[in-house]
C-alpha cells in the first residue's frame, strides 16, 4: 500500500496551498513536517537558530519537491530575533500555515535545575509561541481559512513525568490550543494540538536524558509521528495523541473535564468546606 507521501505525488498534489511556516525546522519533527507538507503542496518558510543546518534542509527539499522553500535563521528566545519573525508572519499574506514546533525540554526536578535555563524554555515553548501564533491569526481569519499546528506533549497530560516546569508549559499549548478552537473554529481556521510520546530526535540529548536509555518500545521514531498528525489533521482532530491506541479514551477525560465546568464556579463553598468551617 501507498505511504500518504506516495499517494500525495501520485495524485499530482501539487497544486499551491500558501506558505507553511515550520519553526524549529532544522532538524527532527521540524524538519519531517517540512518534508511532508512540501509533498503536500505547501511552499515552506523555515525557521530555527542553526542556519546552516537549515539551509541545508531548504536545499534538499527544493530539489526534491520543487516548492519555493525560504528560511530564517533566528532564536525565538531573543526578542528582536522573535519580533523580526513576527513582523513577517504579520505582513505576507501568503501564509496559510503555521507549525509552532520550536520547543525544548527538561527532565531534572525544579530543585536540580538551572532556573535561567528553565526561564529560556518558557520563553521558547510558550513567548514565542504566543506571539508568533497571534502575529499569524488575524491574516488566517481575515482570509477565513489556514491552520495552527502546536506541538505539545503527551506530559501536558502527566505532569508527574519529567520536569514540571516542562509539563507546564506543554499544558499551556493545549490549553491555548483548545482556546482558540473555541476563537477561530467558527471562521475558517483549524487548530490542532499534537501530543507526541517520547519521539526519535535529539530533544532528548538537549533535555538531558539520552534517547538510548529510554525502553524502545515507548520511542516513536518522528517519521511516524509527523504523518500520523497529520493524519489526524486531515481527519479535523482538535487534539492528536499519535501513540494513543483508542481515541475514546481522550474523549473519555474531555468529557470528564466539561462535567466538572459548570461547578467550578459558585457563589458559596462546597458543602465540605462549609461544615469544616462551622466545626
Amino acid at each position: 500500500m501507498a505511504t500518504q507521501t506516495e499517494q500525495g505525488a501520485q495524485n499530482g498534489n501539487h497544486q499551491g496551498k500558501g506558505t507553511a511556516v515550520v519553526t524549529g525546522a532544522s532538524s527532527g519533527i521540524g524538519a519531517v513536517y517540512a518534508d511532508r507538507l512540501a509533498r503536500r503542496g505547501y511552499d515552506l518558510l523555515l525557521v530555527a537558530r542553526d542556519g546552516e543546518r537549515l539551509n541545508s534542509v531548504a536545499e534538499r527539499l527544493r530539489q526534491q519537491t520543487g516548492r519555493h522553500v525560504e528560511i530564517i535563521s533566528a532564536d525565538l528566545t531573543v526578542k528582536a530575533d522573535l519580533r523580526r519573525v513576527e513582523e513577517r508572519l504579520r505582513a505576507d499574506r501568503a501564509i496559510t500555515m503555521l507549525v509552532n514546533n520550536a520547543g525544548v525540554g527538561a527532565t531534572a526536578a525544579l530543585i536540580d535545575s538551572d532556573i535561567d535555563a528553565l526561564e529560556k524554555m518558557i520563553d521558547l515553548n510558550v513567548t514565542s509561541l504566543t506571539r508568533l501564533t497571534a502575529a499569524v491569526l488575524p491574516g488566517l481569519v481575515e482570509r477565513g481559512a489556514g491552520a495552527v499546528i502546536n506541538i505539545s506533549s503527551i506530559v501536558a497530560l502527566s505532569p508527574e513525568t519529567l520536569n514540571g516546569t516542562y509539563s507546564g508549559t506543554k499544558a499551556y499549548v493545549l490549553n491555548l490550543t483548545q482556546s482558540l478552537r473555541h476563537e477561530v473554529g467558527g471562521k475558517g481556521v483549524r487548530v490542532q494540538a499534537v501530543l507526541p510520546g517520547a519521539t526519535s530526535t535529539t530533544f532528548w540529548d538537549r533535555a538531558g536524558l539520552a534517547i538510548q536509555h529510554l525502553p524502545s518500545q515507548i520511542v516513536m521514531s518522528a517519521d511516524d509521528m509527523v504523518d500520523a498528525a497529520l493524519a489526524g489533521l486531515d481527519q479535523g482532530e482538535l487534539i492528536t495523541i499519535p501513540s494513543l491506541l483508542d481515541a475514546a479514551d481522550w474523549e473519555q477525560l474531555n468529557s470528564a473535564r466539561q462535567h466538572l465546568q459548570p461547578n467550578l464556579s459558585h457563589s458559596v463553598p462546597a458543602a465540605r468546606y462549609r461544615s469544616a468551617v462551622a466545626g
